[in-house]
């Protein structure tokens, strides 16, 4: 870990501005429907609050648009907070402000405040000095435990640590950063990629370093017709991106020129729509009719891809490997998550369908690191520099 952590700072008796990320959904009453990510803060605030640190929250909530909404207030944020942490979590109804300031002065020892959105300031998403300043004059120190954000450059996550010092992740940032950073540049091998979803153009970056230092890399999803495509395979009426074939062509040969073993499908699920409603029946060619369209793997794939996890000592999954969202086009999305589940490898899944996916087959548990991230760790595994973490103070 190069940056400092939540660990190494003084905590005791300091206001410390905790940037956490609390975008939660909440359903037209207001009520939070899902709490994973205040969960995900909890060792950090817990900790921060055990080493008697006066703590200051601040997130954002959806897409205010820089101006104050009721319904994306993070008030139902504070108390289930509280709930959690079986202590009474402080609200403040802005964030930058006296009343913000009165409130984070006359914090104890021990005791949180939750200061209100964020983005209800279109400063924040604007990185604006001024704001930033505003925000620093709350605490002494900063620690960013908010990973899901690090790829922004706003007010909350860059901004402010030129004017608070030392500034140091949190425990869920540093669990992100050490995990994902070690599969870019020290994976135990075996090291296989698993990539899905609709487009390659979505993740040339990401395939492009992934083929840089994985030893396999197995495609799914709609983005592997465009592939197949580049080869002169016929895919009937599967999503393709036609501009985007000269891209996959480059792709492939980058990946030869690395010694990288590309893997696509070469059977497949195919059906007449995409909605369920057809019924889906096996194709057992690299080739679909042209009446048809591919929605998933099919079975030889996923004992190749099975046979191709099961060798590996690391693992990192994006993306699903069909129509995921769909029962019947499931199976070989659920299929992967079982094989990496089972291989014992050190692996880490990132992206909303994978971690459905890993839920949904009840193997969540025997994954090493569910990333949080997002764009975030997409853009990490990319080899791309994430401002909220290179605004971090440096480890001596």
């Amino acid at each position: 870990m190069p940056k400092l952590s939540i660990r190494e700072i003084p905590l005791k008796g300091k206001r410390i501005f905790v940037r956490v990320d609390f975008n939660v959904p909440l359903n037209e009453s207001t009520q939070i429907t899902d709490d994973t990510r205040i969960r995900a803060s909890l060792p950090t605030i817990q900790y921060a609050l055990d080493h008697d640190a006066k703590v200051i929250l601040a997130s954002h909530l959806g897409r205010p648009k820089g101006k104050a909404n009721s319904k994306m207030s993070l008030r139902p944020a504070a108390a289930r907070l509280s709930d959690l942490l079986g202590a009474p979590v402080q609200f403040a109804a802005d964030c930058v402000g006296p009343e913000a300031e009165q409130k984070a002065a006359a914090l104890k020892e021990s005791q949180a405040l939750l200061l209100e959105n964020l983005r209800f300031h279109a400063e924040e998403e604007k990185n604006d000095p001024e704001f930033a300043r505003g925000l620093a004059a709350l605490a002494a120190s900063y620690v960013n435990d908010a990973f899901g954000t690090a790829h922004r450059a706003h007010a909350s996550t860059e901004g402010i640590t030129r004017f608070l010092s030392p500034c140091a992740t949190g425990l869920l940032m540093e669990k992100e950063l050490r995990y994902l950073g070690t599969a870019v540049e020290n994976p135990e091998r075996p090291y296989i990629a698993i990539i899905g979803g609709a487009k390659v153009s979505d993740k040339i970056d990401l395939l492009k370093n992934l083929m840089k230092s994985a030893d396999a890399v197995l495609v799914g999803g709609a983005m592997a017709y465009t592939f197949l495509k580049a080869q002169g395979v016929e895919v009937g009426g599967s999503r393709v991106e036609d501009d985007k074939l000269d891209l996959a062509r480059d792709l492939m040969h980058f990946a030869k020129d690395h010694r990288v073993k590309l893997c696509l499908p070469h059977d497949h699920v195919v059906s007449t729509g995409i909605d369920g409603a057809a019924p889906a029946e096996v194709v057992n060619s690299p080739s679909i009719p042209a009446d048809r369209l591919g929605v998933d793997i099919g079975p030889a794939t996923r004992g190749e891809y099975a046979r191709e996890i099961a060798r590996a000592k690391t693992i990192v999954w994006n993306g699903p490997m069909g129509v995921f969202e769909v029962p019947q086009f499931a199976t070989g999305t659920l299929a992967v998550a079982q094989a990496v589940a089972n291989s014992g490898a050190v692996s880490i899944v990132g992206g909303g369908d994978s971690v459905a996916a890993v839920t949904q087959a009840g193997v969540a548990s025997k994954i090493t690191h569910i990333s949080t991230g997002g764009g975030a760790s997409l853009e990490l595994l990319s080899g791309m520099k994430l401002p909220g973490v290179e605004a971090l103070t440096d480890r001596k």
